[in-house]
This record gives structure tokens, C-alpha cells and sequence, in this order.
């Protein structure tokens, strides 16, 4: 079927990064299946991740059906752009239609892409995964694609004013070899053994961002154990 909506959106936004100049970092998107069903799971850290997640893709020649929340559908802007790129709505009080929307696609040949914190964090660490992208993954019979993605959250977090000025900021993206989800292992343990490799390529793209904050007014998005001025996770906790 033509892809009448998600590639003049991939092109659009292809063209606003360079107008903002961001320095995009991409490493290991030939881990990304070139055919057949497959699961990318990221870290989730602004607004924009899933444009991200979708570039890294790009290489490979496919295009990610992400699983997001209902309401963006509902938005009269994003909503009818949701729907013609193929995203999956997810309503969080009734998962299933979902989840078997997404599990057809992906036995279909389709990638699927996942956050599986399901809340951007605030702290900008990892959060706890849900084991449902390792469910997936089991049910169709595809791989997991592991991604990190770091310098997202200086262009739109949760909590800050968006900034699209032409301000040159770094974005790192690295994606790591698939994990397998065999149908005789527990979701949770492939969930764990997925969180560790996301955790292990988010701190690979924290050693290889390119810059420091600028002074101590622009530490906001750097985490407290790498000495900046980000919330804690019992922070985020405790301000929940």
C-alpha cells in the first residue's frame, strides 16, 4: 500500500532538522531487520523520540508503526497524521485491541515500535519496562531491536518549553543487535535482559554526546549520577 502520509512527514521533518541544524549521530541501524516483523524498543526521554526511533529506520528502508497514546490521535493535527503513518492507539484502560493490532502487523512483516517505560522520564534514567513488547515479540515470532536515544529531551521534555531555534544540538542514537524472545523463557526475564541492553547503549551514547552543558543554567538535562541537576527517580517519585 503507497505511504501517501509518512513519507512527505519523514521528508518534512528531515528538512526542519536541518534547518535547526541538529547534529544527528546514527550508529547500528543494519541491526534493524530489512524485512520481516521485528520490535524496537527505546528509552523515552521527549516529546519527539518517536521521529527519532523512525530515522534510525530510515537507512534500512523502513518505516516504524509506533504504538502511542489514544489521545494523540484525538489531537485535530497529529490525529489524522497518526493514523495515515499507520501508528498503533493505544487506550490504556483497554490494552487488548492494541495489542492484537500490533501483533497482526507485525506477522504481517511490519516493525513495530515500543516504548516500553510508557511515560517519558523525567529523570532522564531508565525506567522500569513493561513486559509487553517482549510479549509481542514471543506471540509473532520476531526479534527485539534495542535503541538508545540521548539529546532528545533539550528540544521538548516533559516540564520544559520546547526549543526549536537554530541552536545545533547534538542528538545520539544507537542501536544494538537483536535479542531474541523464545516462546519457552518468561516475558520477564526477556524484559530484563532487554532493559540491560537499552541501558547499555543509553550509557554508550552518553559517553559518545559531544557536548557539556554551556554553565550551571543548562545542567536541567543532564541526569544526578552524571553530576547534573535533573530529578532524581524518587524525586520524579515523590513529585508523582
Amino acid at each position: 500500500m503507497a505511504e501517501l502520509v509518512y513519507r512527505p512527514v519523514v521528508g518534512a521533518a528531515l528538512t526542519m532538522f536541518k534547518a535547526l541544524d541538529l547534529k544527528i549521530d546514527t550508529q547500528g541501524s543494519e541491526n534493524i531487520p530489512r524485512t520481516g516483523g521485528a520490535v524496537l524498543v527505546s528509552n523515552h526521554i521527549s516529546y519527539l523520540d518517536f521521529i527519532f526511533s523512525g530515522l534510525a529506520a530510515l537507512p534500512q528502508k523502513r518505516l516504524v508503526r509506533f504504538m502511542a497514546k489514544d489521545s494523540v490521535f484525538r489531537h485535530r493535527i497529529s490525529g489524522p497524521l497518526m493514523r495515515g503513518m499507520k501508528h498503533i492507539p493505544v487506550d490504556r484502560t483497554q490494552g487488548e485491541a492494541a495489542y492484537a493490532h500490533a501483533l497482526d502487523s507485525l506477522r504481517s512483516g511490519e516493525v513495530i515500535g515500543v516504548f516500553p517505560e510508557a511515560t517519558i522520564s523525567q529523570s532522564f534514567t531508565l525506567k522500569g519496562f513493561k513486559s509487553g513488547a517482549a510479549r509481542l515479540a514471543q506471540e509473532a515470532g520476531v526479534p527485539l531491536v534495542p535503541m538508545a536515544l540521548w539529546g532528545t529531551q533539550r528540544l521538548w521534555t516533559k516540564g520544559r518549553q520546547k526549543n526549536f531555534r537554530r541552536s545545533h544540538i547534538p542528538v545520539t542514537i544507537r542501536v544494538g543487535e537483536p535479542v531474541e524472545a523464545p516462546t519457552d523463557q518468561y516475558a520477564g526475564a526477556i524484559t530484563r535482559r532487554l532493559r540491560e541492553r537499552v541501558q547499555e547503549l543509553l550509557e554508550a551514547a552518553q559517553r559518545a554526546y559531544p557536548v557539556r552543558p554551556k554553565d550551571a543554567n543548562d545542567t536541567w538535562w543532564v541526569p544526578a549520577h552524571l553530576g547534573g541537576t535533573a530529578p532524581t527517580p524518587a524525586e520524579v517519585r515523590e513529585a508523582g
